[in-house]
Parts: C-alpha cells; sequence; structure tokens
C-alpha cells in the first residue's frame, strides 16, 4: 500500500519555481514541469549540493549548478555527470570523488489543493 505525504499546498508552488521540503524523513525537492509535478531527492547525487538552490530544469532534465551533474526527471536516469564544461579536467576530477548513481524519484500527485509524494 502507498503512503502519501502532503508536500506543499499547490498554490505555493509557483510554475519554474523548486522547493525542497522534509517530507516523512527524507529531504526531497519538488518542482514543476509543464503542467505536471516531480519530486526527487532534494541533494544531487555527486557531490550532495541542494538543487533547490541554482539547479535547472529543461528539456525534462534536471542540472546540479556545482559541477554540471544531470538526470531524467521522469526516471532519475544519470544523462551527464560531472562534466564541469568551464574546465573538462577537472569536472573529470571531481566526478571520481563519488560513484555514478541515479537520482531517486518520488511519485506525486495533487489532492485537495496539496501536492502529495509517496516516498516508500
Amino acid at each position: 500500500m502507498m503512503t502519501w505525504y502532503v508536500a506543499i499546498k499547490q498554490n505555493k508552488l509557483k510554475p519554474g519555481k523548486k522547493k525542497m521540503r522534509t517530507v516523512g524523513k527524507k529531504l526531497v525537492l519538488i518542482g514543476q514541469m509543464g503542467e505536471e509535478y516531480f519530486a526527487t531527492e532534494a541533494l544531487c547525487r555527486h557531490m550532495r549540493w541542494p538543487l533547490a538552490y541554482g539547479g535547472k530544469v529543461k528539456d525534462g532534465c534536471i542540472r546540479c549548478p556545482l559541477h554540471q551533474t544531470t538526470h531524467q526527471i521522469d526516471d532519475g536516469e544519470l544523462v551527464e555527470w560531472s562534466p564541469f564544461p568551464l574546465f573538462p579536467p577537472y569536472g573529470k576530477l571531481v566526478g571520481k570523488m563519488s560513484r555514478q548513481k541515479n537520482l531517486k524519484i518520488y511519485p506525486t500527485r495533487v489532492k485537495d489543493g496539496n501536492i502529495e509524494i509517496n516516498i516508500e
């Protein structure tokens, strides 16, 4: 059985904005892409940077501002690991500091004006 948790009121999440919230005991990122809402783990899988602080949502992906690690929002699949285009050798070096991983994605729904997340 799925357990749904209220993460944020729907009217508190403006289009194009992202919010970090604690849901249950997990820190999650909640955002809107088009008409759909999404929820991911809040910290980048590379160096644990909070994606709510400068993370870019574009073309169905979220990109960390720190070293540009990119994941697909629909399934969390890794697209690019620490490319750091300003200085690629640095990106390769810091990319080796942690193991490549997909981003955890959580199911979302809207119910009674709230965005709910299933974190189980």
